[in-house]
């Protein structure tokens, strides 16, 4: 987890942003917490870099997904070039500045898998379970580090059978 902050504990949190990552059944594998003003694109590699699959048997987890479905905000060159790197399939559409920019030089649009990108909403459905508590969707807590803790008990209730 982070917190940007200048001293990182116990700082003042105002309109905090939760970017999150789930897996297939809706369960939350990682978070990361910031400032109400910065970009889901500024946290996807961190998230990403926070994921651990336990695997069935002995071993160390797996440190990425297969395949992950995310929303326009993380639609950049950056981002596909680190999932090609790391191998994961991606779903991303495209935002409209990039779709004209691309029809511009002359380039093909991009097909989106539209039944992968239908499962994305699992993600949606992970943050309205979270925000059922009723700490976190109306953010009473002052402090990051008590809102981190808030959070982080919310999806432990969510990784329960």
């Amino acid at each position: 987890m982070h917190w940007p902050g200048p001293d990182g504990a116990g700082a003042a949190v105002r309109r905090p942003s939760v970017h999150l990552a789930c897996d297939g059944q809706g369960r939350p594998l990682t978070f990361t917490l910031t400032g109400g003003n910065s970009n889901d694109c500024t946290q996807f590699e961190p998230v990403m870099d926070g994921i651990r699959i336990a695997r069935p048997g002995p071993g160390r987890p797996r440190t990425g997904p297969e395949r992950i479905a995310a929303d326009k905000g993380c639609s950049s060159r950056k981002i596909c070039s680190y999932l090609r790197k790391r191998g994961i399939a991606c779903t991303i559409p495209e935002r409209i500045d990039q779709i004209n920019g691309s029809l511009g030089r002359g380039e093909s649009l991009s097909r989106l898998d539209r039944t992968a990108y239908r499962r994305r909403n699992v993600v949606e459905r992970c943050f309205g379970r979270l925000k059922q508590n009723r700490a976190l969707a109306t953010r009473y807590d002052k402090r990051a580090t008590h809102y981190e803790a808030m959070v982080t008990l919310a999806c432990l209730q969510l990784r329960l059978p």
